[in-house]
């Protein structure tokens, strides 16, 4: 007879958060209490052509913070800032935890520089900055740039399963930890905004001229975001062992893929739900003992009316929800990690995130949006979704 091994307890020791609400944990924490809206007009690139014109943009002054200026430093693309910042303050945070593996996820990666090399090229202009282009372009370049930073020499995983990412890197870490096989992990997502992928959005028509309004009758579209998160996964016997406060305690990972379009969901929303399903029985949780679930919510027609449909076929009282992408955009390979982060906030501070620009519900669901504001509760359980191209979806869920 084989006996079955014990499933490790996997706890939040640390976290990281680069985003358009704040450079840290901390000025993310009081951007959410307040309902901040962070999507501004675009200033990185030239937007006149485009219907949507909007987005949740990082500020340059708080990536300057990252590294110290240097010509090294100089040649390195912002979102090797964003993850250094994300990275450092997850590892000061945790203390003295010893990651023995990074997984991390991205879905733009190096797009950014992969655009600026093509333009230059077809310009046959000075070719005096290609090198640069081309050292940068690869997806996890801004990650060794930031383990170089911090010193760090970990084994590097990158997760690429479009807005799934984030998700999926953490809930892979998880799984490491949670088996056996690592005793701590570093895990999240980044994505910079790129003038190509923004203009990809708005050729399909999937962003938004107006307000980004998640879960709302009116909703119109998405806007991008950017921004990178990072979290210190560590079992119970190191983070008991050196005496670590945890965060919170990651206790269920599910995935599913629906195969139904390349970017629309089934609208049955059996891939999100199976995904659900998946991370509860992980945990061995009744559905109805979430008390907040932070969604995907893009503000999409087709994307909204699927999780929603999900979530009132699966959640049996009226569970709160927001996207909490109303207030900082679509961060594509970084938005799950992101996301992820602000449960593990909600659950320390006990506090139900906003959506923002809500005013009337579709028809038929069951759920209650957290409307505008952010409110205190009493929460034990908090669920994340993702849902990606190409019918991938993930859920992460977090407790208390």
């Amino acid at each position: 007879m084989v006996a079955v091994k014990r499933k490790r307890r996997v706890f939040v020791t640390g976290m990281g958060v680069v985003s358009p609400l704040g450079p840290d944990v901390p000025a993310t924490e009081r951007a959410l209490l307040a309902a901040k809206d962070a999507v501004s007009e675009v200033t990185f690139f030239d937007v006149s052509k485009t219907r949507c014109k909007t987005a949740g943009q990082v500020e340059d002054a708080w990536l300057s913070e990252a590294m110290p200026r240097s010509r090294k430093a100089n040649r390195l693309h912002r979102s090797a800032r964003m993850v250094t910042l994300a990275v450092r303050e997850a590892l000061n945070g945790a203390g003295a935890a010893r990651p023995e593996r990074l997984v991390i996820a991205t879905s733009s990666g190096g797009m950014s520089n992969g655009e600026t090399y093509y333009r230059e090229l077809l310009r046959s202009v000075s070719r005096r900055r290609f090198a640069e282009y081309v050292a940068n372009y690869t997806p996890q370049k801004p990650v060794l740039d930031a383990l170089e930073e911090v010193r760090l020499r970990v084994p590097v995983q990158i997760l690429t399963n479009a807005c799934s990412s984030g998700a999926n890197a953490i809930g892979h870490a998880f799984e490491l930890v949670r088996g056996g096989l690592c005793g701590c992990v570093l895990c999240g997502g980044y994505d910079p905004l790129a003038e190509l992928v923004f203009v990809g959005f708005d050729s399909l028509q999937a962003s938004t001229p107006e307000k980004i309004r998640p879960f709302d009758r009116g909703r119109t579209g998405l806007v991008l975001g950017e921004g990178a998160a990072v979290l210190v996964l560590e079992d119970e016997t190191s983070a008991l062992a050196r005496g670590a406060e945890p965060l919170a305690e990651l206790v269920g990972y599910g995935a599913a893929t629906d195969t139904f379009h390349l970017t629309q969901p089934d609208p049955s929303g059996i891939g999100i739900k199976l995904a659900m399903e998946r991370a509860l029985a992980t945990a061995g949780v009744d559905p109805g003992n979430v008390d907040y679930i932070n969604c995907h919510g893009t503000a999409t027609a087709l994307n909204d009316a699927t999780e929603g449909a999900a979530i009132s076929a699966l959640f049996p009282h009226r569970v709160a929800a927001s996207s909490t992408k109303s207030m900082m955009g679509h961060a594509l390979g970084g938005a799950g990690a992101i996301e992820a982060a602000v449960c593990v906030l909600a659950l320390r501070e006990q506090f139900l995130p906003p959506n923002l620009h809500f005013r009337e519900p579709d028809p038929g669901w069951t759920f209650e949006i957290v409307a505008n504001e952010a409110r205190p509760a009493a929460m034990e359980y908090a669920l994340s979704n993702s849902i990606g191209f190409g019918g991938v979806n993930a859920s992460l869920l977090f407790r208390r």
